[in-house]
């Protein structure tokens, strides 16, 4: 094992990191994305410092294959893109750099000080940037190129020990950043760690700094839940340390009012812990289907006119996912598929199906659309004879029992 060192005020040198060889660490590198490695590469070819940090590692250390390579680098925003064509800079405050290969985006951030805190936007050092990671499991940097993990916080033992540790003071870290209690939460049962006592009670307590925390964080980190293929044990352990009520605070008082609920939603959770964990390649209204269907079963009993019961049973939809906001199209494609279980069919005079792509025009007749339908038109293939556009009409959507 390799030792890193720095030097401290009197230019005396300090021990501020264990290396760990690829022997030691064992990390397969056929796991790592070629364009993560090709990336770093062409930053050391420029003279900057490049590694995959955070996630990436701890998964690579348990032998699991990332779903994201981010990577940080001593090169400020401007300076990457300059280097890299295909990029662009995200964020007003705190600037990153997004480069595009194909389909796949990989996040390149700069060092950050703590010239203001954990949160602030500085750029800095390495040893100043680790300072700043949540979890000692999410602090390690990989160098693919010398195939080297450089463990600052001891960060290698607490993934093999499965222990979620922190890096920052437990008096600090959630007054800082309230989201980071969400990802401990998400890194417990993902990466299989215990949560120490210490840090579970200060969650609890802590819960509440949530409440202000913006809709749009907040429809992050759910939409993440909802892709991480442990939507179920999430929402489990978010219920257990009094976090749910700040997520989902309509399913959330269902859950502790109604046993039936709770078992149903739960149910729900794991059928889409299924079809994410089978690979398959589904839209956000596939997803937002397993949070609203055990809601919209109660709901379709109602009785009156067609249009009225889909209105009302939408609106009470989307104030049930608050404070998380979905795009339109995503919500109503999940209403309408759960009416259809429900043994209703939803007509729309038109209906846009795909949010951020062309606008897919249908006849006023068309009934909801079975996901068949839906991946052909996506692709164009198998599509029929091409019907003559009607009018665009402004009638309430209606419903058939």
């Amino acid at each position: 094992m390799l030792t890193r060192y720095s030097s401290d005020a009197k230019g005396r040198a300090v021990q501020k990191a264990l290396i760990y060889t690829k022997k030691e660490h064992g990390i397969q590198k056929d796991l790592i994305d070629p364009e993560a490695i090709r990336i770093i590469t062409h930053l050391r070819n420029y003279g900057f410092e490049g590694y995959i940090v955070g996630g990436a590692v701890r998964d690579l250390l348990i032998g699991k294959k990332p779903k994201d390579f981010d990577i940080v680098t001593n090169a400020e925003p401007a300076r990457i893109k300059r280097i890299f064509r295909n990029s662009r800079i995200i964020g007003k405050r705190f600037r990153l750099v997004h480069i595009f290969f194909g389909n796949n985006i990989f996040e390149v951030s700069t060092f950050r000080s703590l010239l203001e805190g954990t949160t602030g936007n500085s750029f800095g050092t390495m040893d100043e940037d680790v300072q700043r990671r949540d979890f000692t499991l999410n602090a390690l940097y990989y160098d693919p190129v010398k195939e080297q993990v450089i463990d600052y916080v001891g960060g290698v033992k607490d993934v093999r020990a499965r222990r979620l540790e922190p890096v920052i003071p437990l008096k600090t870290i959630f007054k800082d950043d309230p989201v980071r209690m969400i990802r401990a939460i998400k890194y417990s049962v993902s990466a299989g760690c215990r949560i120490p006592f210490m840090l579970g009670r200060t969650i609890r307590k802590s819960s509440r700094l949530l409440q202000p925390v913006s809709p749009s964080r907040l429809t992050e980190e759910i939409i993440k839940i909802l892709n991480s293929g442990h939507a179920r044990d999430i929402v489990h352990e978010a219920l257990r340390y009094d976090l749910f009520m700040y997520l989902q605070p309509g399913a959330s008082s269902l859950i502790d009012d109604n046993l039936a609920f709770a078992k149903d939603y739960e149910a729900s959770l794991a059928k889409l812990d299924e079809i994410v964990a089978s690979g398959d390649d589904v839209r956000l209204g596939r997803k937002l289907v397993y949070l609203i269907a055990s809601l919209v079963k109660q709901l379709a009993q109602m009785k009156g006119p067609p249009a009225e019961i889909y209105n009302r049973i939408y609106a009470e939809c989307r104030r049930f996912v608050m404070p998380m906001n979905p795009p339109r199209v995503e919500l109503e494609f999940a209403v309408r598929h759960c009416l259809k279980e429900c043994g209703f069919n939803v007509r729309l005079p038109r209906v846009h199906e795909r949010a951020g792509e062309r606008e897919g025009r249908r006849d006023d007749t068309t009934e909801f659309p079975g996901e068949a339908q839906e991946a052909g038109r996506s692709g164009g293939a198998g599509r029929g004879p091409r019907r003559r556009r009607r009018r665009r009409s402004s009638a309430p959507p209606t419903t058939s029992a």
